[in-house]
């Protein structure tokens, strides 16, 4: 055998958003760690700055292990996404370019001992996967309550819709007031359910749902950051085949932890916005202070960043408040902040709390001993950082997958769910 031969080589093909892109450079690292080569696929360009960097720290920190090839995405008429987020539009993207990819596999020095790809890719990439001499394993960024219910969601389509008439019927006509599904003994609520899923008329994200449901069991297995101690019940009804049969094994590969080229100081040096942080938590007792982040997609009215100051203010306790104005990092622009509270009113959260626009050190923050709760908008990353560390969590859904990863939250007992009439910061 070739020295070539004997190497595990493995390939990566993320998605959009940092939501996607973290959980699988976190899993690329563990292979990475048992001394596999990665190549890791980019599709180009890239949505957000924050992506950009962390893929450059990433590919910097592995020089002789990591392999880093641009997948040069097809320019696609606005017309064909039918969404304007542009992270769904680029997921709609790289789905319009995987053409491209066997070539790019083909051409890779090394033969691949295996293809893992995102959740989002799945239909897309079914003719491509089933072609390769290796296995394929697709990436859930989510909770394993939310992978039961994508994919058992064709199984209620079908059982609506016996004459199989409309072979994608809309969410809308056969999901009822709650969601049952076989292993879970929690049913998800209607209102739990993305509202995205339940439109009327057919959207992005809808389709990607109801396309993909009935083709969970082609992978080769399944990894998802979850674990036992949190969704035992759930990763048990998925591998006992009561939510569908035939799945493959779903693997709990969490808690996935944060590595050192997530570090932000690495770039920003000592000088940066975490030495800042540091030294301020560093002066608060323990568990005095909340620290809140509603993601990195969560694009806030400046009307709500006022009224949530004030809130914190009426709280009473100290904060760590992480605020984002624009979906896109490359959209935001600097100061701001005094522009929305006035000067006055910014002068007493500069008082009683630190404000911060970028990407912080999150579970470095979550890990210090002054943190003693987290509101965060139900992001599963944030989730899984935040039950490492023992952190108490509220949770405030925004949009997308969040109330049920919320769910996850209130049944597990790690925290508790807020509940807004109003969807969120913005309807979904």
């Amino acid at each position: 055998m070739s020295s070539s031969e004997s190497v595990v080589h493995v390939a990566f093909l993320p998605s959009a958003g940092m939501g996607h892109l973290n959980p699988f450079l976190r899993i690329a690292t563990l292979f990475l760690r048992h001394g596999c080569k990665v190549t890791l696929i980019i599709p180009k360009p890239v949505v957000s700055l924050a992506e950009s960097n962390l893929i450059s720290r990433f590919c910097s920190s592995f020089p002789h292990q990591v392999t880093q090839v641009d997948l040069n995405l097809v320019t696609l008429d606005p017309t064909t996404h039918n969404t304007k987020d542009p992270f769904f539009i680029q997921f709609n993207t790289i789905s319009h370019s995987v053409h491209l990819l066997p070539s790019i596999l083909s051409s890779l020095s090394t033969p691949l001992s295996a293809f893992i790809y995102d959740v989002s890719l799945l239909s897309a990439l079914l003719p491509i996967t089933e072609k390769l001499s290796c296995p394929s394993y697709m990436v859930f960024t989510s909770a394993a309550r939310m992978l039961c219910f994508f994919a058992h969601l064709h199984v209620l389509a079908a059982a609506a819709n016996p004459c199989e008439e409309d072979t994608h019927p809309l969410p809308c006509s056969f999901i009822g007031d709650e969601v049952k599904i076989p292993g879970l003994a929690s049913p998800i609520p209607r209102s739990s359910v993305p509202p995205l899923i339940l439109q009327p008329s057919r959207n992005f994200f809808q389709s990607l749902a109801m396309e993909g449901s009935d083709k969970f069991t082609k992978p080769d297995g399944i990894f998802v950051n979850t674990f036992e101690e949190f969704e035992g019940e759930t990763l048990r009804a998925l591998n006992e085949g009561k939510v569908v049969k035939g799945l493959p094994p779903v693997y709990g590969v969490g808690p996935l932890i944060a590595c050192e080229f997530e570090k932000v100081d690495q770039e920003q040096g000592q000088e940066g916005c975490m030495g800042s942080i540091w030294e301020w938590l560093d002066g608060k007792s323990e568990g005095s202070v909340v620290y809140v982040c509603l993601g990195n997609r969560t694009e806030t009215r400046r009307e709500q960043i006022k009224d949530m100051a004030l809130g914190l203010l009426e709280s009473g306790y100290s904060f760590l408040w992480v605020v984002k104005l624009k979906m896109v990092d490359k959209e935001e622009e600097e100061g701001g902040l005094e522009d929305v509270l006035g000067s006055e009113l910014m002068n007493k959260v500069k008082e009683k709390g630190v404000v911060v626009k970028g990407f912080v050190d999150q579970m470095g923050i979550l890990g210090h001993p002054a943190v003693g709760g987290f509101v965060n908008h139900g992001g599963w990353n944030s989730i899984v950082e935040t039950v490492r560390q023992g952190v108490p969590i509220l949770t405030w859904p925004q949009h997308g997958d969040q109330k049920i990863t919320s769910e996850a939250v209130r049944l597990s007992g790690v925290g508790v769910c807020l509940r807004s009439g109003g969807g969120g910061l913005k309807n979904w």
